[in-house]
């Protein structure tokens, strides 16, 4: 009788599986939140090959504190999360789903973008799009706001990461234009400089004006 070795392929598959289940079990903990104990931590969410691998990734960080570790999920992880959700086939069978696992699905679905992306090719309008300038003014402040607390950005915030955390909520034309506006209405800054490591994504996702050619960074004024 022979013995069937499982594939390449198979064996890459249920390694990023692996490495999904792990980041959604620290996610739906609330890792990405509040560092928590790597010792009161479920199994689930400290499996050790992918654990060690996403540590050395920068995905997961963990920090010794006295006689303890503390596990955080990074914003990187929360990035790679969203990316795999988008690609691992899951296989919820009676017999392997857990119900952390389920919630976390759910809490995703609630959370993330994913609700309005369904909705909108149902032929639904996005209940989230932004329609006016005075509407979006106030949304890339708070993304503004929140991004430069979050990540200690010094008063000047990416302008890749603000187009980034506003997403679809508005065309490419329409951030361009209404953030030029609120330039020119004195409430953001936009500067200059080079952004992180150059990346030909971020820079297109920065702005280019007619009168100060490439913009990086936004600066609040008002």
């Amino acid at each position: 009788m022979s013995v069937q070795t499982p594939s390449k392929e198979t064996s890459s598959k249920t390694k990023t599986q692996e490495t999904t289940r792990l980041l959604l079990a620290l996610w739906e903990l609330g890792a990405d939140k509040t560092a928590l104990p790597k010792g009161k931590l479920p199994d689930r969410a400290k499996k050790a090959a992918p654990f060690k691998q996403l540590v050395e990734d920068g995905a997961i960080k963990v920090e010794k504190q006295k006689s303890s570790s503390l596990v955080s999920l990074e914003a990187k992880g929360v990035e790679q999360l969203a990316e795999e959700l988008k690609t691992v086939d899951f296989k919820l069978d009676g017999t392997t789903t857990g119900a952390w696992l389920v919630r976390g699905l759910l809490k995703w679905l609630q959370q993330m973008e994913t609700v309005t992306t369904i909705a909108s090719t149902n032929g639904k309008a996005k209940k989230d799009t932004i329609a006016s300038y005075d509407e979006f003014k106030t949304v890339a402040l708070e993304v503004y706001d929140r991004l430069n607390r979050e990540y200690n950005l010094d008063n000047l915030v990416p302008i890749y990461r603000i187009r980034r955390e506003i997403g679809g909520r508005v065309s490419r034309s329409e951030f361009n234009e209404w953030v030029l506006e609120m330039q020119a209405n004195d409430i953001l800054q936009l500067q200059g400089g080079s952004v992180e490591d150059s990346s030909s994504d971020k820079v297109e996702d920065s702005i280019t004006s007619k009168v100060s050619g490439l913009r990086f960074y936004a600066k609040r004024l008002a």
